[in-house]
């Protein structure tokens, strides 16, 4: 028996930073909000505690922030001509779990998306013409750079990045990126204290002509109270950002920025431990009317509201909607529906080099703490004479020296006993590495669907994914590989491994958690589930906010277009959509 509750103006799934972004913007303008979060409350006082939040084996090894497969899982496949077969266990890529989302675990990498991203078929066609990027299902966003610029603006201040711009108002800076698009102003706060690795990174990278700069950190420079009235603390350089909770409140997320004033507010409320089952839509199958869930007991309940905001992690955003009947589901045979179109993921390698008279102390380290270059990403040089086009940033990083994780050792080493051991202390301090982290461009045979034979405990359809690299951003990251190599030799060193990336994208490894697509955003409604604003053009009640939107993945981390995003919707939600509810924002 299904327990009706009273009605909301807005019911939300998931609570991480969109979210959270979009109750905050909401209960603002006086709608009564609540959210339904599938796992736990995060709090950083109670659950990144400092006396055991550096906790390298239960967080990094044992994954406790992380979603179960047990919960909810995918099948997988390369191809759509194999049998895709269930994740047992999460290797490729980390979901968060709980309050929060993936920002409670996350390095703090915060990107602006270039006009030309934002444009990319547009950009690309003008420039080198369409047969250029043949074979891929390119497509522009809907927004243009210009459109976006406020948006980032106001999630960089929300979270105290720190920085140096490249651009402001067209004016290109001394020490920042001359690649990115004007901003209006600088970052909040000033750049991270570099450590030797980035450095060194830095001057060789000079010596032969590119031009690095501080990476955009959400690990705070110095002390910050942001434009919430929210104070954070200057980073400690501990080394347990990724897949740890910040314990130090030196990590932007949405405990540290949001979650403080919102939980005070008496217009919003937080249900954790409940998972959302479906959104419900009337007999028309044209509004949402509420959405149905079930706690820890195993009761279920129907939540009615007028609109219903999708903010789960990308992949969750993409099965909810196929599961509740939002849209028509992609069939690359005959390239037919919208949703689960132009899944993306990140295309990455990486470098170390050895060193016999460096220490790096590489435990003195934060999650985005490092320098980085692009003058091989995007469109930022001339693809007239390369095979591909896309490209990388090439990010020094180091992010930790944590003892169970971090073992740097040469290839030919054994992988245990007497010699393992001697040449993880010989390159345990003396180790620089530096990585690529590349664009991931659509095709038509990488995308997501219900798959016909798994379920999941609840008996619905698992998720499918059909994803391989393609060809293009193959030859695109091995391009960008030998430009790493050529700064491999510019360091020096005893012994250089120069990292390729290869087809057959395999589930097992760790290469990223920037999983994008799927729901995407877009002028047409035969090629893109939402519109700019990301609003359903399929059922006007729904948005769905989320790395789910992106039109394909840039060479950069989603995070910071992900909040923009959140801030986008929200200001189109409260200036346009509540003057005339239900109705769609723009016109198919």
């Amino acid at each position: 028996m299904t327990r009706i509750l009273p009605k909301k103006d807005v019911v939300i799934i998931g609570l991480g930073w969109t979210g959270s972004i979009l109750a905050h913007e909401l209960t603002d303008e006086g709608l009564d909000v609540v959210a339904i979060e599938r796992g736990p409350w995060r709090d950083t006082a109670t659950d990144f505690n400092i006396g055991y939040a550096q906790d390298e084996l239960r967080y990094a090894i044992r994954r406790d922030l992380f979603l179960q497969p047990v919960v909810e899982t995918f099948t997988m496949r390369n191809n759509p001509d194999e049998e895709a077969l269930p994740m047992r266990d999460f290797g490729s890529f980390l979901p968060g779990n709980g309050v929060g989302g993936a920002g409670v675990h996350w390095n703090g990498h915060t990107w602006r998306f270039w006009d030309s991203d934002f444009r990319i078929r547009s950009h690309l066609a003008e420039r080198y013409g369409e047969q250029k990027f043949a074979g891929l299902e390119l497509q522009d966003w809907g927004v243009t750079g210009a459109e976006m610029e406020s948006a980032y603006d106001r999630f960089e201040y929300l979270c105290g990045i720190s920085g140096k711009a490249g651009n402001i108002k067209g004016q290109i800076q001394d020490g920042g990126n001359p690649f990115e698009d004007p901003r209006e102003r600088d970052y909040p706060l000033p750049p991270m204290e570099m450590t030797y690795a980035p450095t060194m990174f830095a001057e060789a990278a000079r010596s032969i002509g590119w031009h690095p700069f501080p990476t955009p950190s959400a690990n705070l420079s110095k002390d910050y109270v942001n434009p919430l009235g929210i104070a954070m603390g200057q980073c400690t350089f501990c080394g347990f950002c990724e897949r740890f909770g910040c314990a130090n409140y030196s990590k932007a997320s949405a405990q540290t920025t949001i979650l403080p004033l919102l939980m005070k507010k008496s217009n919003f409320e937080v249900r954790t431990n409940s998972e959302v089952l479906k959104v419900d839509l009337d007999g028309s199958g044209k509004m949402a009317r509420g959405v149905t869930y079930i706690d820890t007991s195993g009761e279920e309940f129907f939540q009615p509201a007028e609109m219903v905001l999708i903010c789960a992690y990308a992949l969750h955003n993409v099965r909810m909607m196929m599961l509740s009947g939002i849209g028509k589901i992609y069939d690359p045979a005959t390239g037919q529906g919208t949703v689960g179109r132009n899944y993306c993921y990140q295309t990455n390698a990486g470098t170390k080099v050895f060193f016999d008279d460096k220490n790096f102390n590489p435990f003195v380290a934060a999650g985005a703490l490092g320098q980085t270059l692009d003058d091989f990403n995007g469109d930022a040089f001339d693809h007239g004479a390369v095979d591909f086009v896309g490209g990388s940033g090439m990010n020094c990083i180091p992010t930790n020296g944590r003892p169970i994780g971090n073992r740097p050792t040469p290839k030919g080493t054994p992988g245990w006993g007497s010699e393992w051991k001697k040449a993880t202390v010989a390159a345990y301090k003396g180790t620089l590495g530096f990585s690529i982290q590349g664009s991931s461009y659509p095709q038509r045979t990488n995308y997501l669907d219900l798959d016909p034979t798994y379920t999941d405990r609840h008996g619905r359809p698992l998720m499918r994914m059909t994803f391989d690299f393609p060809d293009n951003d193959i030859r695109m990251s091995n391009y960008c590989s030998d430009r790493m190599e050529e700064l491999a030799k510019a360091l020096g060193g005893k012994h250089y491994e120069v990292g390729r990336a290869k087809k057959g994208w395999n589930s097992v490894p760790y290469q990223s958690t920037h999983n994008t697509g799927g729901a995407i955003m877009g002028t047409d409604p035969t090629t893109s589930a939402l519109n700019k604003y990301l609003q359903s053009w399929d059922v006007p009640n729904v948005f769905v906010i989320g790395a789910s939107a992106f039109a394909h993945n840039a060479g950069k981390n989603p995070t910071g277009t992900v909040g923009a995003l959140a801030f986008h919707a929200a200001d189109a939600i409260r200036r346009q959509y509540l003057k005339n509810p239900g109705q769609p924002l723009v016109q198919a």
